[in-house]
């Protein structure tokens, strides 16, 4: 496998051009310092062949001072280079950071039921940190010795041209090894991030499970599973550092074959009086100066292997594209979204078929319209189809047939962003963010104004769950959500809908496994929320559905029954009659 430094350089690229002052700034202090490095062993040389010839000492303070001098002001230089390549690396990367995590945001679900979270932590975060980390050195270190090589190798012709041809043809050759060897670990290496990613998803989804896993008395079994992704991990790195060792080890004897050329070179050209023996040190200490920027490149070609496989993972995530095509917004779209929206909306399920593994349809030919203000009780086993539902109607995934269509628009020749602002859905299970009650309601944004909130707290009658918080909007939610009662959470949920006031609400049970006084309380909520709204409620129990205008019973992922709630109620032939009168799990089967 090849990763070429140009890719590289090209995912890089596009980031540094917003900073194009900084890398001007950075590219200045590097090839100064780099002048800096290749003057003061000339003043060295000056010094020994003044003291050697007997020069006045007036003449050696000003070499002296002028060697002090410029090491001081090379330091200075070198630090300032390194800062701002870390600066404008950091910066850079943290651009690709973003961009990489909304890319995979805005993917579709199919793409993130392939992959656990905690292998796109290991994606967004590891690798990018990895590339971040060595684009910092990439410029100061890598480019930086490049260019002070070029540089020593100019000032040994400057000296002599034998000396110049010996040290160019022996960094051409050492080099030309180099790139030649630099690709051997990409593919070991890249296995070694895919394998560390899936120790990363394994570790986070048992995490998820401890209390599963610890009442089935699973640990020895999750363990054993770990010590096998762990040694796993352990062949594929011995293998890579192997690879690695090799290099290093011919980069050890280039050197000293580096320091056999400049020994007998400079005593041949000493002894027939070519060279002083200010300049024969000076030859010297080139070479060492060539050892320093061809073990830099040693050490950073090796982790150019390493970024070659972080690289490779960005690209093929990069590369992905959603399968929910968003048509943007067009004129039309801009002039609708400015005229007051509908508060309900109509919805149609036109013959619409799907399934999430090919062949294996969740949902088939399921047709149905729900009138703007009516709410629609979905009921049937688990399995049956009932949240896809919800799901096309977000545009989570396209149906495989048929069409979805909100207000006798379909839904995929909408903007994305129009269509989830008309659209909400509250569950069972409420994502919250480690933040305060006010970043969770407004989902981050500042240009909600407190006093809306409190408006809308006190419309939906929740003044006595608000003033319980303590510190009001400023109160502080952890990571875990452990700073709310899951029907605290609940609560902070369909306030959250009530801001985002949509025309379409669905419910996939929002009010289950809670106390009978917190139920109550949302159930009054909801009454709030749905008034002049249009409602999908997802029953796993029948008195949720006692709200429902319409009723649709879905089974294998057909509509078997649809209608009004009270004439199938009151239809002793009916499959709802039947359903309250025995239960949802012998009518359904």
């Amino acid at each position: 496998m090849k990763v070429p430094v140009t890719r590289y350089w090209r995912l890089l690229s596009t980031y540094l051009k917003t900073r194009k002052t900084q890398f001007s700034l950075l590219s200045i202090f590097l090839l100064s310092g780099i002048g800096l490095q290749l003057i003061v062993p000339q003043i060295t040389r000056r010094f020994i062949d003044l003291a050697k010839g007997g020069a006045p000492y007036r003449s050696l303070i000003f070499a002296a001072l002028g060697f002090l001098g410029a090491s001081l002001v090379q330091q200075l230089v070198s630090v300032l280079a390194r800062y701002m390549g870390e600066y404008v690396a950091w910066n850079a990367t943290n651009d690709l950071r973003v961009d990489l995590a909304r890319h995979c945001l805005n993917l579709d679900m199919t793409f993130h039921n392939d992959r656990s979270p905690g292998e796109l932590i290991e994606r967004i975060d590891g690798d990018l940190l990895t590339i971040s980390e060595f684009f910092s050195q990439l410029v100061v270190l890598v480019l930086g010795s490049f260019f002070l090589l070029v540089g020593i190798i100019i000032a040994l012709f400057a000296v002599d041209f034998r000396v110049g041809l010996l040290y160019l043809g022996f960094s051409s050759a050492t080099l030309f090894a180099f790139i030649r060897l630099r690709n051997i670990a990409v593919p070991y290496d890249k296995a070694s991030r895919e394998k560390l990613s899936e120790v990363f998803g394994y570790i986070e989804e048992r995490l998820a499970g401890t209390e599963d896993i610890r009442s089935c008395g699973a640990v020895d079994y999750v363990i054993l599973g770990l010590y096998k992704l762990h040694f796993a991990l352990f062949k594929l790195w011995r293998k890579a550092e192997l690879t690695h060792v090799s290099i290093r080890l011919i980069a050890g004897v280039a050197m000293s074959v580096g320091y056999a050329i400049a020994f007998i070179s400079g005593f041949y050209l000493y002894q027939n009086g070519t060279l002083s023996i200010g300049t024969v040190y000076l030859v010297v200490h080139y070479t060492e100066m060539i050892a320093r920027p061809i073990r830099i490149l040693t050490q950073q070609f090796q982790n150019l292997q390493n970024i070659g496989a972080n690289v490779e993972r960005i690209n093929d995530i990069m590369s992905i594209g959603s399968k929910i095509s968003d048509p943007g917004e067009s004129s039309s779209a801009a002039e609708t979204r400015e005229k007051p929206p509908l508060k309900a909306s109509s919805v149609s399920f036109d013959s619409v078929s799907f399934a999430y593994i090919k062949d294996e349809p969740v949902l088939k030919d399921v047709t149905f319209h729900l009138k703007r203000g009516k709410i629609l009780g979905v009921l049937g086993r688990t399995g049956s189809g009932k949240t896809t539902l919800a799901r096309l109607l977000l545009r989570l995934y396209d149906p495989d047939q048929g069409a979805v269509s909100l207000d006798d628009r379909a839904i995929d020749s909408m903007p994305l962003s129009e269509l989830r602002n008309r659209v909400a859905m509250v569950t069972q299970d409420v994502q919250l963010f480690g933040a305060s009650v006010r970043d969770n309601l407004t989902f981050f944004d500042p240009s909600v104004p407190d006093a809306i909130l409190k408006r809308v707290i006190k419309e939906l009658e929740l003044g006595e769950w608000f003033n319980s918080l303590g510190s009001g909007l400023d109160t502080k939610i952890d990571v875990a959500g452990k700073g709310l009662s899951a029907g605290e959470a609940q609560l902070l949920a369909l306030t959250r809908v009530f801001l985002k006031d949509p025309g379409l609400i669905i419910l996939d049970e929002a009010s289950s496994r809670l106390d009978p006084a917190t139920e109550g309380l949302i159930e009054k909520v909801i009454d709030r929320l749905l008034a002049g709204r249009t409602a999908i409620i997802i029953a796993h129990r029948l008195g949720t559905v006692d709200r429902a205008d319409e009723i649709l019973i879905l089974r294998d992922g057909r509509n078997i029954e649809q209608g009004p709630r009270q004439t199938l109620a009151l239809d002793k032939t009916s499959r709802f009659y039947h359903l309250l009168q025995t239960g949802l799990e012998e009518v359904l089967a």
